[in-house]
């Protein structure tokens, strides 16, 4: 007997066994049915040609026909489905054939089913990647559009805050002058204390606006000629208090490139070295050590603080730069800003790298990790853009004047100069 009529003999047995076992429910059954129908008919087709790609259209149709609820929970697979119809076969061809006739038929739809088998694993792999593709594209827009609510947050709550802040500040500096007629020492102390907590909240409200303007790209730099060892000297005295009331070592080294001159933005280049200066000064215990140092290299000067404090694990040296990332539980945080890990709402080595970045540059932290006892310390690397021309030609074509100028003054000086023969 040939092998078509074979799997002729053995063709109701199997779609009964195939549907019974595989569907569950007469509705069901009955369409999962007609689909056996179908790849019955297209697998005698391939056993007669010995073309297995007779079967890749229903196999197509069957790896791409899972629903969003199928992929979610991971419980629809075809591959499986494929797997237990070849078992089935088998079981049928011995039950219903002799053994030299299953074999016969086994021979013919091994192969075929081996190869559909594949097929089908590709198709399901396919299928199955393009959903988790649509899902991973799903999630990164909804955590687009939450990052840009929190960026509309910051901003609309750092402006609303400072129109009732500045009556605050102005309706205090009017009773500290009538305090001040009138002599009373108790009352002036007072209002200096909140004089002191305006200004630490106007710290915080002009943080959220640089927050808001570097998320949504509105940050804007003045570019000036600068020195870097101008802006360390400020540094340095800007801190000196804090750095004597912690008494701690603040060393700045000499290093090549602190004396070149750079266009950047002094305001907003101290703003970023501020911050990370008094980020080393709250990690950093008391008598602990504190060094800035550098190099110049092609093209960029970079810039190192190296502090002895407790360090920063690796898996939070990138937090650290993210929006309120704090370390550590933030209510065992100390207040004060330059107390030994003292708290603050995390956003000023954020906003540093925002200007760094802004100036064409970068920022990273560079800790062996995190130890309160053996303080394996941390060092920030800040690379900067030996930018030795202004950005804007106006202000090029002004400095080149200035150069111009300078130049025909110290020749014209130099030619009205008298020689030693001349005097002699």
């Amino acid at each position: 007997m040939s092998v078509q009529k074979l799997l002729q003999k053995i063709r109701t047995p199997w779609i009964e066994r195939v549907s019974r076992e595989m569907a569950r429910g007469e509705g069901v059954r009955a369409g999962f049915e007609e689909q056996l129908v179908r790849f019955y008919d297209l697998l005698e087709q391939a056993v007669m040609s010995g073309d297995t790609a007779w079967l890749d259209p229903i196999l197509y149709d069957w790896a791409r026909s899972p629903t969003e609820t199928n992929l979610d929970e991971g419980g629809y697979h075809v591959s499986f489905v494929m797997g237990r119809m070849i078992a089935m076969t088998i079981e049928v061809a011995r039950q219903n054939l002799t053994k030299a006739q299953a074999l016969d038929v086994l021979e013919a739809v091994i192969p075929i089913y081996t190869h559909s088998l594949s097929v089908v694993a590709r198709y399901e792999m396919e299928t199955r990647v393009a959903h988790i593709s649509s899902e991973l594209g799903t999630v990164q827009e909804k955590l687009q559009q939450l990052d840009r609510s929190k960026s509309n947050f910051i901003s609309v709550a750092a402006h609303e805050l400072k129109t009732p802040l500045t009556l605050i500040e102005g309706y205090t500096s009017m009773m500290a002058d009538v305090v001040a007629q009138s002599g009373e020492t108790q009352i002036d102390s007072l209002l200096r204390g909140v004089n002191t907590g305006i200004l630490r909240l106007r710290r915080i409200i002009d943080d959220m606006i640089d927050v808001s303007l570097i998320d949504n790209n509105l940050l804007t730099l003045n570019f000036q000629p600068i020195w870097i060892s101008h802006l360390l000297d400020l540094l340095k005295n800007e801190t000196r208090k804090s750095i004597a009331e912690r008494r701690q070592n603040f060393i700045i080294n000499d290093f090549a490139g602190s004396e070149l001159w750079i266009y950047a933005d002094s305001e907003r280049l101290y703003q970023a070295l501020y911050n990370v200066l008094i980020n080393a000064i709250k990690y950093t215990p008391d008598k602990g050590t504190i060094t800035v140092d550098g190099r110049l290299l092609p093209g960029f000067i970079e810039i190192t603080v190296a502090d002895t404090g407790i360090g920063i694990s690796p898996e939070n040296q990138a937090l650290i730069f993210e929006k309120f990332g704090q370390l550590g539980r933030t209510e065992l945080h100390s207040s004060g800003k330059t107390k030994f890990k003292g708290g603050g709402p995390g956003l000023g080595l954020p906003i540093t790298r925002g200007i760094i970045e802004a100036h064409g540059g970068t920022i990273w932290v560079e800790s062996e990790g995190y130890d309160e006892i053996k303080c394996h310390g941390a060092t920030f690397h800040i690379l900067l853009p030996t930018r030795t021309e202004p950005t804007d030609p106006r202000i090029a074509r002004l400095f080149g004047n200035l150069e111009s100028q300078r130049s025909n003054t110290e020749l014209n000086v130099k030619e009205n100069t008298p020689t030693n023969n001349t005097a002699a």
